[in-house]
C-alpha cells in the first residue's frame, strides 16, 4: 500500500503563484517538480477544509488552485477532528484560527496520513514545534504525520535503494 499524503492549502496556492520574488519562484518550481515527478508514488488526499479555504481566497490564481484541489479525493471534517482542533488551541500548539493550520494538522492526524505536505513553515513544517506536537499527540493517542515540504519528499538521486 502506498503512503498517504495530505495536501494542505499552501501546496495548491504555490503551484499557481506567479509573484516574481525568488523564494516564491523556487517554491513554485519545487511544487511543480514534486507534482510531476513524485506524486505517483503516493496516495494523495486533500480536505473540504482546503476547498473552503481556497474558495474564500482572493488571489489571482484562486480558481485554478481550487479546480486543482477539486481533482483529488477529499476528507470531510468530522466532529472528532473539531475536538482535536480545540485541544490544539487549548494547549497553545496552534493559533486560535480554528479553520487554519490546526484543522489541517488535525485532519492529517485523525485520518492517519503518513505525510502532511505544506509550505507553511511557521506552524506546520517547523522542526521547533514538532516535539510539542509529538507530546500532545501522545497524550491524545493520535497518529503523528510527518510535516514536510515538497522539497523534503523529492527523490534523492544518490539513493540507489529506491
Amino acid at each position: 500500500m502506498r503512503e498517504t499524503v495530505y495536501l494542505e492549502t499552501s501546496f495548491f496556492s504555490f503551484y499557481f503563484d506567479e509573484r516574481p520574488a525568488p523564494a516564491i519562484v523556487a517554491r513554485r518550481e519545487w511544487t511543480h517538480q514534486w507534482w510531476t515527478c513524485r506524486r505517483r508514488h503516493y496516495e494523495l488526499l486533500t480536505s473540504t477544509a482546503v476547498l473552503d479555504e481556497l474558495a474564500r481566497g482572493r488571489l489571482p490564481h484562486q480558481q485554478p488552485a481550487l479546480d486543482f484541489a477539486l481533482s483529488l479525493p477529499t476528507m470531510p471534517v468530522a466532529d472528532e477532528v473539531v475536538e482535536i482542533v480545540e485541544a490544539y488551541i487549548a494547549h497553545r500548539l496552534m493559533p486560535r484560527d480554528p479553520v487554519g493550520d490546526a484543522l489541517h494538522l488535525a485532519l492529517a492526524s485523525f485520518h492517519k496520513c503518513d505525510f502532511l505536505l505544506t509550505w507553511n513553515c511557521q506552524h506546520l513544517a517547523n522542526a521547533s514545534k514538532f516535539a510539542h506536537i509529538r507530546r500532545l499527540h501522545a497524550i491524545m493517542a493520535l497518529h503523528v504525520p510527518a510535516l514536510v515540504t515538497p522539497l523534503e519528499l523529492m527523490e534523492d538521486s544518490t539513493d540507489e535503494t529506491r
